[in-house]
């Protein structure tokens, strides 16, 4: 399953990232397309969580995506995965999973992105097209986590980034 990474030191200690991260009320702050959060069950950091995103669209419209955390791991890594069974997604996607990893890095946090996603049918044919996009959300992610957690961050990210 083709991945894409991203990563970035924040400046910014390793918990206050977490907090962050790990809670999906805090992902319209930092996640791109993002503009809510509803039917979130379970706690923030919690293995079994489970949440709706609204994504907003060019048009303005609003799509619903669902999500579930399978990993959790305190101040160091957060795998959530998009349920697209029964789903418009399904027709593109088999399964999208993404993968955030802390690291303190001095006095702040090396935040690793990871997506990994499996396409379906025809659509495997858009993989590197599919993947430069992927790249691009995960930049545009590591951007609005550092404008969310320091002051002044408003500046344009062009960070170290990696493929596998």
């Amino acid at each position: 399953m083709p991945s894409v990474s991203r990563h970035r030191v924040i400046d910014a200690p390793v918990e206050e990232v977490w907090s962050v991260v790990s809670d999906p009320y805090h992902l319209p702050r930092w996640w791109p397309r993002v503009t809510r959060i509803e039917n979130v069950q379970g706690g923030a950091g919690g293995k079994r969580a489970r949440w709706t995103a609204v994504l907003g669209t060019e048009k303005g419209r609003g799509v619903r995506a669902d999500y579930r955390c399978l990993s959790a791991a305190e101040n160091e890594r957060y795998l959530w995965e998009q349920e697209v069974e029964d789903t418009p997604f399904e027709r593109i996607i088999k399964n999208a999973r993404t993968e955030i990893r802390l690291r303190p890095a001095g006095g702040g946090t090396e935040v690793s992105l990871r997506t990994r996603q499996a396409l379906r049918g025809l659509s495997r044919l858009g993989s590197p097209m599919m993947r430069r996009a992927t790249g691009k959300t995960l930049t545009e992610a590591l951007d609005g986590l550092e404008r969310a957690l320091v002051a002044g961050a408003d500046k344009a990210w062009d960070g170290e980034e990696t493929r596998q």
